[in-house]
């Protein structure tokens, strides 16, 4: 039996790295997506790369169409993509929110149409989205990231009544904040000190994937660190 494909979307991220290591390990054939082909290539040769913007849906749909040509069809997509803006209700633009939107919910819903036709093919697939203990607890100075991760979350829950027919299984993750890399250069320590590592949200992720949480459906899964 071949084993089955998966797209990290987002893969070059401190997280994606994490995850594309978690389901290797459990034994998926990783293809690795991210507009950044240099952080690709931290992943190294074994893991097929592709270089694409997944922020609009031709972006999202050719990447998908060059994974089926060059892979095969994915049965599993982890979506990472996502970004983080401090600020009040007083600070956000319309260029702010446009940004937290067409990265933290549009890149969610345009993978999800580019990917749903292939696993159609396959009569099976599943779908973990990054969403935010942010976007379902109040969480003061992250205005347009908590809106937008909100929507991610609650999007999670519609896909599930969609897509469930189809054989797809859609779940989320909420994680409170990652100590990635990214976060360490700019966050102080006492804050750091309760964040989950990339490791610890990525065994949750591949958790979701496996026959194991073959049960679950539209769960919103906290890793909210120490």
């Amino acid at each position: 039996m071949s084993a089955r494909i998966a797209v990290v979307a987002g893969a070059g991220g401190g997280l994606g790295r994490a995850v594309v290591s978690a389901l290797r390990t459990a034994n998926l054939r990783v293809v690795a997506i991210d507009r950044n082909e240099e952080a690709l290539r931290v992943l190294g040769p074994e893991v097929h790369q592709i270089a694409a913007d997944l922020s609009t849906p031709e972006g999202a749909k050719s990447a998908l169409a060059r994974v089926e040509a060059e892979v095969g069809a994915p049965s599993v997509l982890v979506n990472t993509i996502g970004v983080c803006t401090f600020g009040g209700v007083m600070t956000i633009t319309p260029e702010l929110l446009r940004q937290q939107v067409d990265l933290n919910v549009g890149a969610a819903i345009w993978l999800t149409q580019a990917v749903v036709p292939h696993m159609q093919q396959l009569g099976e697939g599943v779908i973990v989205h990054t969403a935010a203990e942010a976007g379902v607890e109040p969480t003061d100075g992250l205005t347009a990231y908590s809106v937008s991760k909100a929507a991610t979350a609650h999007l999670t829950r519609v896909l599930d009544v969609e897509l469930r027919p189809l054989g797809i299984r859609v779940n989320a993750v909420l994680p409170r904040l990652i100590a990635t890399e990214a976060n360490k250069a700019v966050l102080p320590p006492e804050l750091l000190a309760t964040a989950s590592t990339p490791e610890a949200v990525a065994g949750a992720i591949a958790l979701l994937v496996s026959e194991e949480a073959a049960a679950v459906h539209g769960a919103l899964v906290p890793v909210n660190g120490w």
